[in-house]
């Protein structure tokens, strides 16, 4: 069951709040509308509920506030407004990345698909996708995990009336499986048709809460639809002819040639206007009859089909409607039959699916490649190039190579993406900023920026080799030291990508943060360094190796001043000082570390 109790937004300026002090129930096994005007606070309190809108008030999820569910993905399905993904990412990678978030197996995307009826697009981008598929795609995504919960924000808006159908038919099979199912609408037609149960809002408070059958009795009142182009004509008339009789007439001028006539008739309606010569295209009765109930579209859990429990529920159910008598299912909701794929890794999982569902990666390296291999030839005309620098296709006149920005691009993009196209934020108030998420993409940037450490240097080796043979390149007398430098840089602007995109949420934040470490920092850390030191450090590994437990062998001395000569570099210490300012900040801007990542 789902209770909102005082649901109330946060107060406006020398304005009431959108919504006020909002309470209502929507029971398992039934289908509840959210009916309102554009503006009555419809949306704004689905995101109360789904707490991405700052207010007053609590929404029980089966007796659980949201923020108390470990996984909120199995509890509660969401569909807020367009699909909240990469354009660039196909409909299949999307629900794949989505499953490893709820915790599912990657093959749930495949068989919600089926459900739905979009497995033919499973290549298809998403930003190619006309609005009907969009609207399928999200209810695939909100019923990946297999949720108790269905909260929808204006489904069926812009969608055809077989596509209409479709959409309150699937609603409907997962109400008849014993889910609860809410979802928003400013069309009373679509309300009494698709709904047991409607609550209608105005001006942010509810003035009805009833059955779907009461709803159509007393909210729905009979009219007469006419079309005519002399509808001003047309209405005096029937003012003064339901004034000379003394009837309570209203009459409603919703255009230039249409009439909606409450309290009166087609056949008093169409003789009035044959009396005064009034010529009329289209004269119909609306009654308060929604129309037949939208049959329900049991969806699969995992490709098999409803228990006998489940099936005569259904049943019940459909007799109960057909009697009148609400919908409401009086069983329990049978157990979720999809597997659940938990542990520690399922972050990794998760950040892997992210990163290559798009081609950004892989582009990002041949651009690498392409510019350090023309930057490289460039300085070895040129000559007067060290030849660490000449790999790194590293010029004196710019602040970092190419591959260290192409790394702090790839880092940024980590949180910036999540928040541009925040496919987490609808079911978990923002995008979750807990500390198994964070560890997963700073290992995935870390090892996509050794990656590309690794390929630039053997592109640009081999290229000037082929160009120039032997004659910029020597083999070096030292080589861990210059490779642990270059490994450190390039994983220190990768990870400082990471942590500056979390920190200001956005990706164009997260890669200035990386080109502000040599720019800015590093000639402040080059002025505290520069100068003599009062007292030597040397034999300070001896020393550490003391301070240790276990001690290492000598040989790994060479590796641990490597280490320290690093940091001792401007450049170095600057990355070290930027990273853990940025850490702390990451960490007050919110960082959680709930069950679940």
């Amino acid at each position: 069951m789902l209770q909102a109790i005082g649901l109330t937004s946060a107060p406006r300026h020398n304005a009431p709040p959108l919504v006020d002090d909002l309470t209502f129930e929507a029971h398992p096994g039934s289908v509840t509308a959210l009916l309102g005007e554009p503006g009555s606070g419809k949306t704004t309190a689905l995101r109360l509920m789904l707490e991405l809108e700052p207010g007053r008030g609590v929404t029980y999820f089966r007796g659980r506030p949201l923020h108390r569910i470990p996984h909120p993905a199995r509890e509660v399905g969401v569909v807020l407004g367009d699909v909240p993904g990469n354009p660039s990412r196909t409909v299949r990678n999307q629900l794949r990345m989505l499953c490893a978030a709820g915790g599912v197996p990657t093959s749930r995307a495949d068989t919600m698909m089926e459900v739905v009826g979009i497995a033919g697009l499973r290549d298809h981008r998403l930003g190619s996708l006309s609005l009907g598929m969009e609207r399928r795609v999200a209810l695939a995504a909100a019923l990946l995990a297999d949720p108790c919960t269905l909260l929808l924000d204006e489904p069926g808006a812009g969608l055809s009336p077989r596509d209409r159908g479709w959409l309150h038919g699937l609603l409907r099979g997962h109400a008849s499986l014993g889910g609860v199912v809410l979802f928003t609408t400013d069309d009373a037609k679509e309300a009494a048709r698709s709904a047991d149960r409607v609550v209608s809002l105005e001006a942010g408070r509810i003035v009805a809460d009833q059955d779907a059958a009461e709803f159509v009795r007393t909210r729905r009142r009979p009219r007469v639809v006419v079309r005519t182009p002399h509808a001003a004509r047309l209405a005096d008339v029937l003012g003064r002819e339901a004034r000379t009789a003394q009837r309570a007439v209203e009459i409603v001028e919703e255009s230039g040639t249409r009439l909606s006539v409450y309290g009166s008739n087609c056949a008093e309606v169409g003789e009035a206007a044959f009396r005064h010569g009034v010529l009329v295209h289209q004269l119909a009765d609306e009654t308060g009859d929604g129309g037949a109930p939208t049959p329900p579209v049991t969806h699969a859990r995992a490709a098999t089909a409803p228990s006998e429990a489940s099936a005569a529920a259904a049943g019940s159910a459909s007799e109960e409607a057909a009697a009148g008598r609400p919908r409401r299912a009086r069983f329990r909701r049978p157990a979720s039959s999809v597997r659940r794929v938990g542990g520690p890794l399922r972050p990794l999982r998760y950040e892997l699916l992210r990163v290559f569902g798009t081609a950004t990666p892989l582009l990002t390296a041949a651009l690498l490649v392409v510019v350090s291999v023309l930057t490289a030839l460039v300085l070895a005309k040129a000559g007067h190039t060290p030849q660490n620098r000449l790999l790194a296709a590293w010029p004196e006149i710019l602040p970092l190579p190419p591959a260290a920005l192409g790394a702090g691009l790839l880092g940024a993009l980590a949180f910036g993406e999540e928040y541009r196209y925040p496919a987490l934020a609808a079911d978990r108030g923002t995008v979750p900023r807990r500390m198994g998420l964070l560890i997963a993409k700073l290992g995935v940037c870390a090892v996509l920026a050794l990656l590309i450490g690794a390929l630039v240097v053997a592109a640009d080796a081999a290229t000037l080799a082929v160009v120039f043979d032997s004659g910029p390149l020597r083999t070096p007398a030292e080589w861990l030291s210059p490779a642990a430098s270059w490994a450190g840089l390039l994983i220190g602007c990768a990870w400082a990508g990471v942590l500056a995109s979390g920190v200001f949420r956005s990706a164009t934040a997260g890669l200035a943060a990386v080109i502000a470490v040599p720019v800015m920092v590093v000639p402040l850390v080059r002025k505290v360094l520069e100068g003599p030191s009062a007292y030597p450090v040397t034999g300070l590994a001896a020393r550490l190796r003391g301070l240790t437990w276990v001690q290492w062998p000598p040989e790994a001395d060479r590796l641990v001043l490597g280490a320290l000569r690093v940091m001792a570099q401007p450049v170095g210490t600057a990355l070290v000082l930027s990273l853990m300012v940025l850490l702390c900040a990451y960490g007050f801007t919110g960082l959680r570390s709930r069950v679940g990542w």
